[in-house]
């Protein structure tokens, strides 16, 4: 199914400005159906002056109308001219009589979306650039409890905001919607003082929990807030202007050992700011889990950090000993010692300065390359590494012997391939879904008679990309000079591995 951007743009009648005003407004829409306890969906012009639906949202605290998902079709014929009268009058058009959908009596609302042109002044589009239809149920004849009532309003005041380009709020910022409060968590409603007329049961449980004792309908929200924070110091600064319904913000409050998440946003009339609506949710549990992975994220890094040192350490004292050493083939396996430990330092460095255990190993392999100079000026050679193509990320599991092996098979081309003279040597990296490619080609002697060499290099090389990657690695002569080494790592373990 194709992305709601494509969906948009593919109609020509949008720009980029109204498809990322569309994407603010369908991050809101389940809070929209839930309030509603209605089927919410979001229609754009088409080149043929039809509408195509680009998003379906079902209520959560009622049943659906549709079992079918309308994304991608065009609007039924009995919904086209209230649409279509809706998105050219640029006023909310609601149905005149029930309208029957497979036996169902239901009532349609199709609501103009007018798209403000900046946060800084009342400015809008000449005319709406979408409509949002309402569908509600009709058959259900029970009378409807004051909470419902209540959403029913809030879903009211939020239609009419958008028709007049008030919603959503660009002043809003945009942050993880992890943890967001959810109409059916808690909902207060305040007035333009900022006194709560009403109360969800879930809300009041929610201060309940935190110490709040009394009823919160006819309470100022900011003195209740005060009066549960006490003498804490460290309080967010936006909390103020969250609780008093004057700025479209999240903000958390904490006390008692519980943590409730609050959302704020200012309900308006032509405007002006006539009130709010509060969602609040109890995210104790998850801002828990988050203190712990936090700490945990911490505590590798600073393993890492460790690792790496240590490493370096080990390299150091290998390179003093190389250079003390009397032999020379002791010498150059000191040298390759240290070499192969910096190569596996530069990995953890990389990952000690991040929380992700991914690294961008095109980072990594630069900074490998820099110790091929090094080994280049102990054999009298000019060297031209060149790394073309990308790597892209890699777990931190399959960085460590891809770049050990790298290492060796550049080394192995300076070493044995350029020894004594000036050359180059290639890096081509090709990525696709299912397989990493790598070649690495130098325009050095060759490999004599064609033979691949036995050497502990060979070995390594063999171990890291065959065993531990599950790869395979092919030594070849080019035809005229030098040496070409393909590796290939299938992507599928690394995928089943992020999948366990």
């Amino acid at each position: 199914m194709s992305t709601l951007s494509d969906l948009i743009l593919a109609q020509g009648r949008s720009d980029e400005a109204d498809v990322e005003w569309l994407h603010m407004l369908v991050e809101d829409a389940q809070l929209l159906a839930d309030l509603a306890f209605a089927d919410i969906v979001l229609w754009v012009p088409t080149h043929d002056d039809s509408f195509i639906a680009v998003s379906h949202y079902r209520p959560s605290s009622a049943a659906t109308l549709f079992y079918r998902d309308f994304v991608g079709q065009k609007v039924k014929q009995q919904w086209r001219a209230q649409v279509t009268e809706a998105f050219s009058s640029g006023t909310i058009i609601d149905s005149s009589a029930p309208d029957w959908y497979e036996e169902t009596p239901t009532r349609v609302v199709a609501v103009p979306v007018v798209r403000r042109l900046t946060a800084e002044s009342t400015v809008t589009t000449p005319g709406p650039i979408a409509v949002l239809t309402r569908h509600t149920n009709l058959s259900e004849t029970r009378s409807p409890s004051r909470q419902e009532l209540t959403f029913n309003s809030c879903a009211a005041d939020l239609f009419g905001m958008i028709a007049c380009g008030d919603f959503p709020d660009l002043s809003a910022p945009t942050g993880p919607r992890r943890g967001a409060p959810r109409a059916s968590d808690g909902l207060l409603r305040i007035d333009v003082e900022g006194t709560t007329t009403f109360a969800s049961p879930n809300a009041l449980s929610a201060f309940n929990r935190m110490g709040f004792e009394d009823e919160l309908e006819g309470e100022s929200l900011a003195d209740v807030t005060t009066e549960i924070l006490g003498d804490q110091q460290d309080i967010d600064e936006s909390l103020p202007l969250v609780v008093t319904g004057r700025a479209p913000w999240r903000t958390d409050v904490e006390s008692r050992g519980v943590t409730i998440s609050l959302r704020s946003i200012p309900l308006r009339v032509n405007g002006d700011r006539v009130g709010a609506i509060i969602l609040c949710r109890d995210v104790t549990e998850l801002r828990h889990r988050e203190r712990e992975l936090l700490t945990k994220d911490a505590t590798i890094r600073e393993i890492h950090h460790r690792v790496k040192n240590n490493l370096q350490t080990v390299a150091s004292l290998l390179r003093i000993q190389a250079r003390r050493a009397h032999s020379d083939d002791a010498s150059n396996a000191l040298t390759q010692a240290m070499r192969r430990v910096t190569a596996i330092a530069v990995v953890h460095d990389t990952l000690s300065e991040g929380l992700s255990q991914d690294v961008d190993f095109d980072d990594v392999f630069e900074r490998v390359l820099m110790l091929i100079a090094e080994v280049a000026s102990t054999h009298n050679t000019t060297v031209r590494p060149a790394k073309t193509g990308e790597f892209g990320v890699l777990p931190s599991e399959y960085a460590t012997p891809l770049a050990l092996a790298l290492t060796e098979l550049v080394t192995n081309a300076v070493e044995h391939g350029l020894a004594g003279r000036s050359g180059e040597v290639e890096i081509h990296a090709e990525r696709s879904d299912d397989v990493l490619s790598v070649t690495v080609r130098d325009n050095g002697i060759g490999l004599p008679e064609g033979r691949v060499g036995q050497g502990l290099g060979t070995q390594i090389v063999r171990t890291l990309i065959q065993g531990e990657l599950s790869g395979t690695i092919d030594w070849h002569t080019v035809v005229g000079e030098g040496t070409e080494v393909t590796i290939e790592v299938p992507l599928r373990f690394i995928q089943s591995d992020r999948g366990r």
